[in-house]
């Protein structure tokens, strides 16, 4: 089982590999969750990441990679086991996050008043992240602001089982998505019409999708892909754009990172070019700062710097 993270082989494209887990393991970390608690459902977690480690070599190696660039060394398979286990972690918080038992945890909030000085502007507003810790855990919002409707864009066919589990464990929020797998005018559409009844949408922008243009940003001292999709989306909408990073500290800690980034971005025609990639440096800056306070939290299981589509604005 030897991987060489210099010298990786070529990986396909992140959708065409399922999310880890399937209706059975998800079935298992919901029902030993909500039937035992927390804590017993986390000694599960353990096998299940040994076994990730030992089963999954495109992940493993995946994991190899990004956190070699990140933590500055080789990375071993205890930090990939490590990798394994915090993303299984987030996952089965969701249960409980997804459920709004939020005082089982201890979420503390950075820079919120950025968020409300956004949302006080009563436009809506995108709130940004990426496959990184727990973007669920920004649902504690809801204890401060309940009034606030907020839109997820998410996904589902990249993992119609956690679809599943959304309307099991939260049907409110489940109707609340704006499916991401529709084609991106009709996503488009439904995005600008939650934020004309000032919505907080959140969505996420590290990944590409078929058809995407991308720019080249350095992210953790290399040259990788990131799609300009959310960015034209948020310099057409006209309204506020704050990041925000959920990062796991282990226990049931939690820590909320938000900052604001634009309050109305401006993309010139004449200098879109440079505009979008001076945006999405900006972004893989702020994405990278976080990565390398807590590598462990990164959840994008392939080859980020080659495996994203090569087309080029």
């Amino acid at each position: 089982m030897s991987d060489t993270p210099q010298n990786p082989p070529p990986t396909a494209s992140w959708m065409k590999r399922p999310e880890g887990g399937g209706k059975l393991a998800l079935w298992l970390i919901r029902t030993v969750a909500l039937l035992a608690g927390r804590w017993p459902a986390r000694l599960v977690l353990v096998p299940v990441a040994a076994y990730f480690v030992l089963r999954r070599g495109p992940e493993r190696r995946a994991s190899r990679i990004f956190l070699s660039r990140a933590m500055g060394r080789p990375a071993s398979l205890l930090d990939v086991w490590r990798h394994m286990y915090a993303f299984a972690t987030v996952t089965l918080d969701r249960v409980f996050l997804l459920s709004e038992s939020f005082r089982r945890f201890d979420i503390k909030t950075h820079g919120l008043e950025e968020l409300h000085q956004a949302l006080d502007l009563n436009q809506g507003a995108l709130l940004i992240g990426a496959h990184m810790g727990s973007f669920d855990a920004l649902r504690v919002l809801a204890l401060q602001r309940p009034e606030q409707a907020v839109r997820p864009v998410i996904d589902l066919g990249q993992n119609p089982t956690v679809s599943l589990m959304l309307n099991a464990l939260n049907p409110t929020l489940a109707g609340s998505i704006i499916n991401a797998r529709q084609d991106g005018l009709a996503t488009a559409l439904a995005i600008r019409e939650a934020l004309e009844a000032r919505a907080l949408v959140t969505l996420l922008a590290d990944r590409a999708r078929p058809g995407n243009t991308l720019v080249t940003a350095e992210f953790l001292g290399e040259n990788a892909p990131f799609p300009t999709a959310p960015w034209l989306l948020a310099a057409a909408m006209k309204v506020p754009v704050v990041l925000c990073f959920g990062l796991y500290r282990g226990g049931r800690r939690y820590d909320l990172h938000f900052e604001a980034f634009s309050s109305a971005l401006e993309i010139p025609r004449a200098s879109r070019d440079e505009a979008l990639r001076a945006i999405t440096q900006r972004f893989a800056d702020r994405l990278g700062h976080h990565v390398q306070q807590a590598p462990f939290n990164w959840f994008n299981f392939y080859d980020f710097w080659t495996s994203q589509h090569d087309e080029q604005p």
